[in-house]
């Protein structure tokens, strides 16, 4: 490990509080006041950073109420950890406010990036794995946890080209980048059955390869089919639809490696109505509670 990197580790302090082994569900403004009339039996909520970068407003008074009864993950999706370019200062002053004020259990970002000069694409690129990518995320890493005063998970990629200047593959760039800066893994597994089936890799290997002791919290979502120029299948994390029984039954096969981790329900597009999204949160605490020993679990109903 690079000498910069080790003494930045160092340096952190102790890790925040991780979030518990439940399912969670992404907090959603058609959901605030439903939420708190209910108060279901969940683990935990993500709210996406960059909707509560405000001093106040509706959706900081739902989310303090909220926060009060559950643990929370914070979620960015526009910091473009990948950029060629220098991140944002004033973005991470902004992430910094917003981590004070809420204490979450989980803060998170992607390999990917989103900028280009003064330019912002509303959109999560992929990245060529090499040494001089690795190099920047790993620095850009280390200026984000130094900042926030805390370890981040970074999340794995959903991809739909890959790179000729790659010359590495993604779950050893990813395990490289958790070694040298000593951030977690956050574990999409909706990412990964997309990635794999773009690329015709076998999902399950990839899952094997991947440094599972640094999992911190795992995504599932759903997809949404297409076919490229060739005619080929295409999957897009659309997050817009139920989770695939495919992807289901790689959650399984990837709590049997990990145990049990802290699992969300994405949704941010076709949002159905709460009771549907948290019936399918219950499919995820179902195959959790199967893998914690009785005396662990809440003693409450598990939504239906």
């Amino acid at each position: 490990m690079p000498n910069q990197h080790k003494a930045l580790n160092q340096t952190l302090g102790a890790p925040a509080p991780t979030l518990p082994a439940r399912a969670g569900v992404g907090l959603k403004p058609e959901h605030f006041q439903e939420i708190l009339a209910s108060q279901p039996d969940l683990g935990f909520f993500e709210v996406h950073a960059e909707n509560y970068m405000v001093p106040g407003g509706p959706f900081h008074h739902y989310l303090s109420a909220i926060r009060e009864r559950y643990a929370l993950s914070i979620h960015g999706v526009g910091l473009s950890i990948g950029a060629d370019a220098p991140l944002d200062v004033d973005h991470l002053d902004a992430l910094a406010v917003l981590l004070a004020r809420y204490q979450p259990q989980s803060f998170s970002e992607h390999l990917a990036w989103s900028t280009h000069s003064d330019v912002f694409l509303n959109d999560l690129l992929p990245l060529p794995y090499n040494t001089a990518t690795l190099q920047r995320v790993c620095d850009h890493i280390d200026q984000v946890q130094s900042h926030l005063g805390r370890r981040m998970l970074l999340e794995n990629p959903a991809t739909y080209v890959e790179f000729a200047a790659s010359t590495w593959d993604e779950t050893t760039f990813l395990s490289e980048v958790l070694r040298r800066t000593g951030c977690g893994l956050l574990l999409d597994v909706n990412n990964i059955y997309v990635s794999s089936i773009n690329h015709q890799r076998d999902a399950h290997a990839v899952i094997r390869a991947l440094p599972l002791a640094q999992v911190g919290e795992i995504h599932l979502a759903g997809f949404a089919q297409q076919a490229d120029a060739n005619g080929d299948l295409l999957l897009i994390d659309s997050h817009g639809a139920p989770v695939a029984q495919a992807v289901w039954d790689l959650y399984v096969f990837t709590l049997g490696l990990t145990g049990p981790v802290a699992t969300l329900l994405e949704r941010d597009n076709d949002i159905p109505p709460w009771p549907v999204l948290l019936a399918e949160a219950g499919v995820a605490e179902r195959q959790l509670c199967a893998l914690r020993p009785r005396d662990e679990w809440s003693g409450q109903k598990v939504a239906a």
